[in-house]
């Protein structure tokens, strides 16, 4: 009966015409449910510079033309996008969860939202990507920004970098 409803949703999507940015849009199809079988990525995040605001993380096509490209465009273009927020706690591990549709490879970003804002602001903000690539003043490709998603539950570790001086880097604890 599942089946049944997602050709017609996709229909009825058709049919209202293309989707407008939203900060919405990706969540409902990234949701993970308590003991879910199938593909997942739960998301690890380290080097947090505060515990304000939220962590944003985004999964993408693994290409460098789809790869941090607008929400809407990817979605009216039918092709991958999966968004989940998650308020930082005040202590202990930062994990979340994306549903991916199979196993296979993805290019993740993750935003350390600091004023909630839901924008990138380069001062304050910091930046995550699946591999952990060095940054400089361009994005990573997307093959650099990569994770490989295995049939069940597959785990990645998240190192956020901030701006210090003219780089992105992690911050430095002592």
């Amino acid at each position: 009966m599942r089946h049944a409803i997602a050709p017609l949703s996709l229909l009825l999507l058709a049919a209202a015409g293309p989707v407008q940015p939203d900060a919405s849009l990706g969540k409902a199809e990234a949701v993970c449910r308590p003991n879910e079988a199938g593909p997942a990525l739960l998301v690890g995040i380290t080097g947090l510079k505060d515990r304000k605001g939220l962590v944003r993380a985004e999964l993408y096509p693994d290409n460098d033309s789809d790869f941090l490209a607008d929400d809407a465009v990817l979605i009216n273009a039918h092709k991958l996008f999966r968004r989940v927020d998650l308020d930082l706690p005040a202590s202990g591990p930062v994990t979340l969860c994306l549903r991916v549709p199979g196993p296979g490879r993805y290019s993740l970003s993750v935003l350390h939202d600091r004023n909630r804002n839901l924008k990138w602001d380069k001062l304050s903000d910091g930046l995550g990507f699946g591999g952990n690539p060095k940054l400089g003043w361009s994005k990573p490709t997307a093959a650099a920004a990569s994770v490989l998603v295995e049939a069940g539950p597959t785990r990645a570790q998240i190192v956020m970098t901030y701006l210090s001086g003219l780089k992105y880097r992690p911050l430095e604890r002592k």
